[in-house]
């Protein structure tokens, strides 16, 4: 079995999605945390996204980019569909996901204060979205596509989760994200890992007031990026 490591800042950010697949999947990996500078926090203001400090090493082979990495582990992990008409729905998902996590990420990063209240009042219409997309499938009781979970199932999941914490009750309206959220929360290897110290780390970086205050809201520990953790902080399925 691969053992792999991960390089990015101690918070979940892009990253989270990555460790809920392997720790779902019994995958062992190794954290080698970033301790971001001046330069860097400037950058991940501007451009909205640290995805390209992000990187998985498997072995001899290094991958860069958040959804690069959940593709390469599903297929890797046979969590890539059953087929390529299964692939290509699973792709266009994790292109609605991204879309739903970019507009969050704007929000975080440069509105959170003045835009808040007003994405709040917007996300039903996000969420009805994918309300509608589990419906099609096996009427919402599956995964959001298939029969077996695939690397979106733990892209979305990562996604809701952040939201039930910026808007409290933001699925109340939603009967199948509801029950999807707490079924794959449920499976036990996913379960003891979202209740262990490795998830309970800020949501996002810490580069500005208003992320500081987001974070305040989206973590049971806000503080520093580089808090949380040791470097290279061994991790495994729990």
């Amino acid at each position: 079995m691969s053992s792999y490591t991960i390089t990015y800042f101690a918070i979940r950010g892009r990253c989270e999605a990555i460790r809920m697949l392997l720790a779902d999947q019994g995958q062992t990996w190794s954290n080698d945390f970033l301790r971001p500078g001046p330069c860097q926090a400037a950058e991940l203001k501007s451009s909205c996204s640290d995805s390209k400090y992000l990187k998985l090493i498997d072995g001899d082979f290094t991958i860069y980019q958040s959804n690069a990495i959940l593709r390469y582990l599903g297929r890797q992990l046979g969590l890539y569909g059953n087929d390529d008409r299964e692939a290509t729905r699973l792709d266009m998902a994790n292109e609605d996901v991204e879309d739903l996590r970019r507009k969050y990420l704007n929000l975080i990063y440069f509105s959170y204060a003045a835009g808040k209240a007003d994405y709040v009042k917007d996300l039903p219409k996000e969420l009805d979205f994918f309300e509608d997309l589990l419906r099609q499938n096996q009427g919402g009781k599956a995964f959001i596509v298939g029969n077996q979970i695939s690397f979106v199932d733990y892209n979305l999941l990562d996604l809701l989760l952040i939201h039930q914490i910026l808007a409290p009750g933001c699925l109340d309206a939603f009967p199948l994200l509801s029950a999807y959220v707490t079924r794959l929360s449920s499976r036990p290897a996913l379960k003891a890992y979202l209740n262990s110290p490795e998830h309970t780390v800020p949501i996002n970086t810490l580069i500005s007031p208003s992320t500081a205050m987001a974070n305040s809201e989206g973590s049971p520990r806000p503080s520093a990026c580089n808090k949380g953790f040791p470097a290279n902080t061994s991790c495994c399925a729990h």
